[in-house]
């Protein structure tokens, strides 16, 4: 019996070594290195992963880090991940080779004592195993019956620990859900307050309208209410408006090519509200997330009746927003003029004069022709002829006119010219000859009316005077320029768009340096157009157009719902709304707060006004220019057929 007490003890002392190895099991174990959590912050974990460090390189700031955690920090921020300090490239980092030598001691000692903890546990079992099947009278039933106990106390130990930690994560996972919900009610009850205070504010407004809503409502709506004169105001107010046909009655279609009444006599107030509410419950889930961007963040729970600022914007945008639903052709001219000619249609370029009252259309065929938009507008018939038209020796690409002077137009062509013309005699005032590639883009300066900039495929942009034989200076780029266009508020202030994907905000007295370098297009941008002197939109072929704001690197808002993958699809802005082209051969109109697309017009396939069957439309067709006639809702958008459309939001 002595001899099966020590075997028992024996036993015993293998069960303890197993509860050693359980309590081994709970440290924190990583890469087979043994150690409590507080152990292992040294340096051979890798700041990145927080894992022991593989190929250990380093920066020259002196941290150390994974090689493949550096590298993907590198090339993601240029910065390093722990201090943030500037690196270049990934060719400014070295390996540590200290560092790795000491990984290397610690892997195999880890290594070692992990074997070293699983021979002992393997050799303790194997000792009880052998002890249980020793054949013979040294082990009793009290033996026996010892051990069982011991087991069933171990099992149920086990059992608890493990009950005991599912019920622990249970009420990790339950307090930290109560506390995301707690936090949910909470700033929904912010936000229904919040609503209920601007329910109340709209409602107070609306009964404070209510006199004025009784005066208009004691005015006779129809047409009999003449003034002084004799004259009736209808009248009055469609005489201001050009080429009003008076002849055509109210309910009668509108026609592509006839004029088109500015004011509408059939639609009621109450059926334009009703139709505004329809678009605002159409596009109610990004209204809502708009209301809320804008009133939400930095909301006192106090003082609520002093922050209606963010209310009253929301109030322009909803407005705006639902303001049109529609667009409606004014007139359809042929670019082209050749009825037999059919190749290198492209409309490239269309841009109204400073007074709206001209508007140029430039393209493929190396022609510039200007046309009146008083009267394409009043002919009744889709004929329209050019009032002068200038021939150049390539393809332009754009046409821009100054803002100062009425006759100047300036145009950008595949040689790499500008040329600075006078639009009604068409004579050629400039010739400048500098770029080496093709030039993709010209605009004069709002402020400076002499200064003019280009953006070409050598990689620059050259600023012009009209007091110079030559170029006054260049700004360098590191991909072809492929837009560029004069903050309207600035005369020192420009934007151009590259291959890069980047957008390029520069200060033209400190050239050396962008002011701002927005990054966030996918493929090479296209197109820039302020859309006031702070922001700017931006075309790409990634099918976006983004709206960055230039005191802010992120982008504001992102616009999408056009095709847009491989052309030059035109790109315009009237400072509330944004139009552009899509290669789907339809026109697209975004309003600046919201992201989705406001409305859009497909080009028909009739090409002339003989053509009466309507042409298969082919795939490579799309909308290539548009331009917005300023201060109002008229647009003129061209497409790479040649045809040139004037039309009206409604």
């Amino acid at each position: 019996m002595a001899n099966s007490e020590t075997r028992l003890e024996g036993g015993g002392g293998g069960g303890r070594m197993g509860s050693r190895s359980v309590k081994r099991a709970n440290v924190f174990v990583l890469n087979g290195l043994d150690g409590t959590l507080e152990e292992k912050n040294s340096d051979f974990l890798c700041p990145v992963c927080l894992d022991l460090i593989t190929e250990a390189y380093m920066t020259k700031c002196g941290h150390t880090f994974c090689r493949s955690c550096l590298v993907t920090s590198i090339q993601a921020n240029s910065r390093c991940p722990k201090c943030n300090f500037s690196v270049d490239s990934t060719d400014s980092i070295y390996p540590n080779h200290t560092v790795n030598q000491q990984v290397l001691k610690q892997r195999r000692l880890g290594d070692l004592q992990a074997a070293l903890t699983k021979r002992k546990k393997t050799a303790a079992f194997s000792e009880l195993r052998n002890y249980l099947s020793f054949e013979g009278s040294c082990l009793g039933i009290s033996d026996i019956n010892h051990i069982i106990t011991i087991l069933q106390e171990k099992k149920e130990q086990l059992e608890a620990q493990s009950v005991q930690n599912k019920y622990e994560l249970m009420k990790d996972f339950l307090s930290e859900l109560l506390k995301q919900k707690e936090e949910q009610l909470a700033s929904i009850s912010r936000e229904v307050k919040l609503i209920k205070h601007d329910l109340s504010c709209v409602e107070n407004s609306l009964e404070n309208m209510e006199p004025y809503r009784s005066l208009s409502s004691c005015v006779p709506q129809e047409n009999s209410v003449p003034n002084s004169s004799g004259v009736f105001l209808t009248e009055i107010l469609d005489g201001e408006c050009p080429g009003v046909s008076h002849a055509q009655e109210p309910s009668s279609p509108v026609e592509e090519g006839f004029n088109v009444p500015l004011f509408s006599r059939a639609c009621p107030e109450s059926s334009t509200v009703q139709a505004k509410r329809k678009r605002m419950h159409l596009h109610f889930n990004e209204l809502v997330e708009r209301y809320l961007s804008m009133r939400v963040p930095g909301l006192s729970e106090a003082g609520l009746e002093n922050e209606d600022g963010g209310l009253h914007q929301f109030g322009e945008c909803i407005s705006k927003f639902t303001q049109y639903s529609a667009m409606r052709p004014l007139a359809t001219i042929n670019y082209n003029c050749d009825l037999i000619q059919q190749s290198s249609n492209i409309a490239s370029s269309i841009e109204f004069d400073k007074d709206s009252e001209y508007f140029a259309v430039a393209g493929l065929t190396k022609k510039i022709r200007i046309f009146d938009y008083g009267t394409v507008i009043r002919d009744t018939v889709d004929l329209h002829y050019p009032c002068s038209e200038m021939i150049c020796s390539s393809k332009i690409s754009c046409v821009s006119w100054s803002n100062y002077m009425k006759n100047l137009l300036a145009s950008s062509d595949y040689d790499g010219t500008v040329t600075v013309w006078d639009a009604f005699t068409t004579q050629r005032l400039h010739t400048f000859q500098e770029h080496e590639k093709r030039c993709w883009n010209v605009d004069f300066n709002k402020m400076d009316t002499k200064l003019i900039a280009s953006g070409s495929d050598d990689h620059k942009v050259k600023l012009w005077s009209l007091d110079s034989e030559r170029s006054i200076t260049s700004l360098e780029a590191k991909a072809n320029v492929c837009c560029v266009q004069f903050n309207p508020a600035s005369r020192y202030h420009l934007a151009f768009g590259s291959a890069d994907h980047c957008v390029h905000y520069y200060d033209l007295r400190n050239m050396k340096e962008e002011v701002r370098v927005f990054r966030g297009h996918r493929k090479a941008v296209s197109y820039v157009k302020f859309v006031s002197s702070e922001d700017i939109v931006s075309a790409s072929t990634d099918s976006l157009l983004k709206i960055w704001n230039v005191n802010k690197s992120h982008c504001v808002r992102s616009l999408q719902g056009h095709i847009n993958e491989k052309n030059f699809v035109g790109l315009a802005t009237d400072g509330e709304y944004v139009a552009c082209g899509s290669e789907n051969n339809s026109l697209y109109v975004y309003y600046k707060g919201m992201s989705r697309t406001l409305f859009s017009l497909k080009f028909d396939q009739k090409k002339l006004v003989l053509d009466q069957d309507q042409r298969e439309e082919e795939p490579s067709e799309f909308v290539s220019a548009v331009c917005w006639r300023r201060g109002s809702n008229i647009i003129a958008a061209g497409n790479s057929k040649g045809i040139i459309k004037i039309l009206q939001m409604v």
